[in-house]
């Protein structure tokens, strides 16, 4: 070793010694939150609240008066109550989804269960198999309406999970005994419908195997339907959100050849169309409707932060929402419930530094009182805030992120850059996010950047990400990082990627690509061998098979040259990787792989395998165990602070 590279050695250990002193408790960030959502009951006696546990969300029933636990449902291991309603004053109607590991998206079962307030009829109501399990042909189901005029019933598309049936049925389900009656059959497969004010279905949005959106709609219940959009025509895709009470005027998602999607109205008589409302630079993020449920009458958009839009700012929704936002300024708002007379709503708030809080507000005396705290033992002061950023790829398309950093911290930090999973359609928001707060804490910036292919910023920010595992959208993160440090966020010396799923493959990439930008990679439950991640999600169906072709690419092939596991010699810096011996994402053969191929490569590399977990850990040990191990290496490569 030459005198240069001894002395730069020496200097790098000053420069980190100090930052190493500190420790990072773990236990706030592992402890599971007290709820997720709350909503209550059209009386106002009870509320229906998800509650997480380890491996698990069930639905709690809670009544107000006592705060004693009347009812519960759970769908055992690895699920999820995907959403709840209301469906009459005593009865409760939740969907279930699965989700296997900590980072897996949920995925709907097309399960329904239900439940009285005091527990009782509590059973599967839509089941995959029929109630009895003896259909030879699995199905799925998905509420459309609540019917809030029949105590008794709900309105549920239903549609095969096999290619036999050509459309989904809409049908009239008993929320007690779940029997079912066919009301209509859609003129398309993978159908959502959209009722207007009055409950009939109007609207039905689908595709077919060539995953192209198709958008049909029809006057009354009886008339016939006619399509109105189609993606292979158009190059666009248009989302019904439902209509106003004239039942003539709807409201349109549609996205547009450059920048965001626009809310358009639609005359459903003339087909007259007219924009109402447009952010300049990101999409519609969240319907808010009317008291009801049925009738849209605004937006919230996900930037800088999450700010609200109204049709008409003269409503009565939208003088509610500008009130509530008075009183909690600098937070997210949102009214996730009400009762039937409209004196009492659920609001949950929350912001980049709370994990949100749920509060009971009375109309009529504007009182608002706390009902739960998601968790409690954060304090926003301590947390580390999140901040928008904005800057521009080597070709000259906008991107966006969040940057934290350190409390009180200046000059140029250690930075990890942490790509998102997914990654088409999925985007990082602002909101806390744990692994953040960990790495602030350990005195690490953290940038989370929205490349190309990323949702939330226009259908032409999501397509230029078609085909670019490994290239225009790995690029993003190059430039991203080489932004940090001219802006003197990052010091250059000590840079580091760190992500999951998609987030793992740009990470073990990134250092394959730029192996003198960054000290160190870490994947976590990553795919790092693209044609056998192909092979595997095309074997289950043909959309699937399409979706892999148009996303990623269809010369299997070529897939090598842009596989981590076959770029290993490129690497010249230290990895770690974790996994997880159940994960159906992404199988632990990838992280084996990659591994064996470091090791050959001279690469040091440090792995971490749990046979019991899956995408993403979900047992506490497992999760503490994990991050121990991430902290301490990037603690021994950048600098900060390990776990205590």
């Amino acid at each position: 070793m030459g005198w240069g590279t001894r002395s730069a050695g020496i200097l790098l250990g000053c420069l980190l010694a100090p930052l190493a002193q500190a420790q990072v408790d773990l236990e706030p960030f592992l402890k599971q939150d007290v709820l997720e959502t709350l909503k209550i009951s059209p009386t106002g006696e009870y509320y229906a609240l998800t509650v997480p546990l380890e491996d698990q969300t069930i639905l709690a029933v809670q009544r107000r008066s006592d705060r004693q636990i009347t009812a519960k449902i759970s769908a055992g291991a690895d699920s999820i109550i995907d959403d709840v309603w209301w469906v009459s004053d005593d009865r409760v109607v939740v969907s279930v989804a699965k989700k296997y590991g900590s980072r897996d998206q949920p995925y709907a079962t097309g399960e329904l269960y239900a439940t009285n307030v005091d527990g009782s009829v509590r059973r599967q109501i839509f089941g995959r198999y029929g109630l009895d399990g003896n259909d030879p042909l699995p199905r799925a189901a998905e509420l459309v309406d609540p019917m809030p005029d029949d105590p008794r019933k709900v309105l549920i598309s239903m549609y095969a999970l096999d290619t036999s049936m050509p459309n989904t049925r809409l049908m009239t389900l008993d929320a007690y005994n779940g029997k079912l009656d066919t009301v209509a059959t859609a003129p398309i497969r993978r159908a959502d419908f959209v009722v207007d004010a009055t409950g009939q279905v109007r609207f039905a949005l689908g595709a077919g195997e060539d995953n192209a959106s198709k958008l049909y709609h029809r006057a009354t219940s009886d008339a016939p339907w006619t399509l109105i959009n189609d993606e292979n025509t158009t190059q666009r895709v248009e989302v019904p959100w439902g209509f106003a009470p004239d039942g003539r005027t709807a409201y349109l998602q549609v996205e547009q050849r450059e920048g965001p999607d626009a809310i358009v109205v639609l005359d459903t008589v003339t087909g007259e169309r007219t924009q109402v409302l447009r952010d300049a630079v990101v999409d519609p993020y969240r319907i808010i409707r009317a008291p009801g449920g049925r009738t849209p009458v605004g937006s919230f958009f996900m930037h800088e932060r999450l700010r609200t839009a109204f049709f008409d700012e003269t409503s009565e929704t939208a003088r509610l929402y500008r009130k509530l936002e008075r009183s909690f300024p600098g937070h997210s708002v949102l009214i996730t419930s009400g009762t039937r007379d409209g004196r009492l709503k659920v609001v949950h708030i929350w912001n980049d530094t709370s994990p949100g809080d749920f509060y009971l507000f009375n109309t009529e005396t504007n009182a608002a009182d706390l009902i739960f705290s998601r968790r409690s033992w954060l304090d926003p002061a301590t947390l580390a805030p999140s901040e928008s950023v904005a800057l521009k790829a080597r070709d000259g398309l906008p991107l966006h992120g969040y940057l934290t950093r350190p409390r009180g911290s200046r000059g140029p930090l250690p930075l990890v850059v942490m790509p998102h999973g997914g990654p088409i359609g999925i985007f990082d928001r602002w909101e806390i996010d744990d692994e953040a707060q960990m790495l602030a804490r350990a005195g690490y910036a953290v940038l989370r950047l929205n490349f190309r292919g990323s949702g939330n910023y226009g259908r032409a920010h999501m397509q230029a990400g078609a085909r670019e595992w490994g290239g225009a959208m790995q690029d993003d993160l190059t430039d991203a990082t080489r932004w940090a440090i001219e802006q003197k966020i990052a010091d250059p010396q000590r840079i580091c990627l760190y992500g999951a799923s998609y987030g793992g493959y740009a990470a073990l990439m990134g250092v394959a690509k730029e192996p003198a930008l960054y000290r160190c990679a870490a994947g976590y439950v990553g795919v790092y061998d693209l044609e056998l991640m192909h092979r595997q999600k095309s074997r289950h169906a043909k959309w699937l098979g399409n979706y892999m072709d148009d996303w990623v690419g269809d010369e299997r092939a070529a897939l090598a040259d842009i596989s981590p596991t076959s770029l290993a010699t490129k690497i010249r810096v230290p990895v770690f990787l974790a996994a997880g011996g159940k994960d159906e994402i992404a199988p632990q053969a990838h992280t084996e792989r990659m591994e064996k191929a470091l090791k050959a490569a001279g690469v040091p590399v440090e792995a971490l395998y749990v046979r019991t977990e899956g995408h993403g850990f979900y047992a506490e040990e497992n999760r503490r165990a994990y991050y121990n191990r991430l902290l301490g290496f990037l603690s021994r490569h950048l600098g900060g602070a390990a776990a205590k």
